[in-house]
């Protein structure tokens, strides 16, 4: 797999059936190792790690039902009373960040009105913070802590 923008960690990863998997610990499972999953084992690797989210309040592959559709939502975090505040949205590294990668997560967002909106390729990484009261939004030069999205 290629070399991301990420601080490296040491995954599990192994072949099964002639395919390679990689351990998904937030899932709890193996799964298909494409190039989607290797950013995001690594991006949720780097908020736990390197951010301080607490891994039991993060989960991968959460389906969502908007306007009478299900769709995945790559992370969402979660504070202490399990109301999601923020959208994580994963693309392979050869996928570049444009607008219909940024309508994807805001209509993920529709169903569950987080206050962080977060994109990354494994090369560059976006977010976003919400201001719902003047109906607006401005992106953060970084990945925030967790403490900083809870306060």
């Amino acid at each position: 797999m290629v070399s991301l923008n990420l601080p490296t960690f040491d995954p599990k990863v192994m072949q099964k059936n002639g395919k390679p998997v990689i351990f998904d610990p937030l899932r709890r499972k193996y799964v298909a190792l494409t190039p989607e999953e290797w950013v995001r084992q690594h991006f949720t690797h780097y908020l736990v790690a390197e951010k301080g989210y607490p891994q039991e309040l993060l989960a991968n592959e959460i389906t969502i039902n908007l306007n009478g559709t299900t769709k995945r939502c790559d992370t969402i975090v979660y504070d202490a009373f399990l109301a999601p505040i923020m959208i994580a949205e994963y693309k392979s590294p050869s996928v570049a960040i444009k607008r219909p990668v940024i309508d994807q997560i805001s209509r993920y967002n529709i169903a569950l009105r987080v206050q962080y909106l977060t994109i990354s390729n494994g090369l560059q990484h976006f977010c976003c913070k919400i201001d719902y009261e003047n109906q607006s939004y401005f992106f953060l030069k970084e990945i925030p802590k967790y403490d900083e999205i809870v306060k």
